[in-house]
């Protein structure tokens, strides 16, 4: 009965972390577009980090309870199922094409502040508040790099809310508040029921974070990603995906560290080799024809399921 109780919060707290995140980007785009800030700003701002409010709350409440594996868990664990299991299952749904630019700059980009987060987590077993300076620093870096792509007529940004004539200012702020106090409370809610269900079956911290956590944080981009797929859309895909890995690791881990300093476990140094092993697979499926095809979907999801038989062994 308790068991089934704590899924049921957990289920709840994802649906809590979801809408709230899509209600906040909707009110606080439109709000700004109401008042004339171009698009490409809104995108790479409010649309790109609202996106990843579902990890970030999560991983920010963790650290401030002290459920430290579950903050870095969740990041870690999300970067990996993204590509393992959200692009190995696009892909075999239907073959993903893959910009140049996310071959050149993205992958390798993504791989080394993977290394990065994992040699300043495991120099002290911390990622300090210095840390999370440093993310920030390298996360302005990567908003700089995609204001450089959208000005050659790259398309880098998602599609951006703009408000109509029925979007009136007290419902957008409203929309922003409510979306917030989910995030927070859903939050809440998922942080507390997933270290009752770790302590009910005698997990760690680490390992409900890199899994359920993980899981339930990655659902938009998997619904993301599969729905396109079936339309015939899927392009879009992994430019989405390495993305999100980025803003994970800079935006989340860094605004977490910036509040309070986040312990690192030693045990999240396979955990930290795996994400980046997991890039250069990436890399070397679409690498010869700049597409992720069935064959490369497949290799993910096999790679998936022998990581998660080595966490749960």
């Amino acid at each position: 009965m308790q068991i089934a109780l704590q899924l049921l919060f957990l289920a709840v707290g994802f649906v809590m972390l979801i809408k709230g995140a899509d209600w906040f980007v909707d009110g606080a785009s439109k709000i700004a577009d109401r008042f004339g800030i171009p698009q490409l700003v809104i995108g790479l701002t409010i649309v790109a980090m609202g996106t990843s409010a579902p990890e970030a709350a999560v991983s920010i409440t963790s650290a401030l309870k002290g459920s430290a594996g579950i903050t870095i868990g969740n990041v870690v664990g999300s970067n990996i199922m993204n590509v393992l299991v959200i692009l190995g299952l696009t892909a075999v749904i239907r073959a993903i094409a893959v910009k140049k630019s996310t071959i050149r700059y993205e992958i390798p980009f993504t791989i080394g502040i993977t290394v990065i987060l994992a040699v300043l987590g495991l120099a002290d077993n911390t990622v300090s508040r210095l840390d999370g300076v440093i993310l920030w620093a390298l996360m302005i870096v990567y908003l700089a790099y995609l204001l450089w792509m959208a000005k050659k007529g790259q398309d880098v940004i998602e599609d951006v809310p703009e408000a109509t004539k029925k979007d009136t200012l007290p419902r957008m702020i409203l929309s922003i508040l409510v979306g917030g106090a989910l995030i927070v409370w859903g939050a809440d809610v998922t942080v507390d029921a997933a270290t009752e269900l770790a302590t009910i079956f005698g997990m760690s911290d680490r390992l409900i974070g890199l899994t359920i956590v993980a899981f339930g944080t990655s659902l938009p981009e998997l619904v993301t990603s599969v729905t396109a797929a079936i339309k015939g859309k899927a392009d879009i895909a992994v430019g989405n995906i390495v993305g999100s890995n980025i803003f994970n690791i800079l935006f989340v881990v860094g605004t977490a560290a910036l509040i309070t300093p986040v312990v690192y476990s030693a045990n999240f140094l396979v955990d930290s080799i795996v994400a980046v092993a997991t890039m250069v697979l990436l890399l070397v499926c679409v690498l010869p024809k700049k597409k992720l095809g069935r064959l490369g979907g497949l290799v993910m999801l096999a790679g998936y399921a022998a990581y998660f038989v080595y966490l749960i062994r």
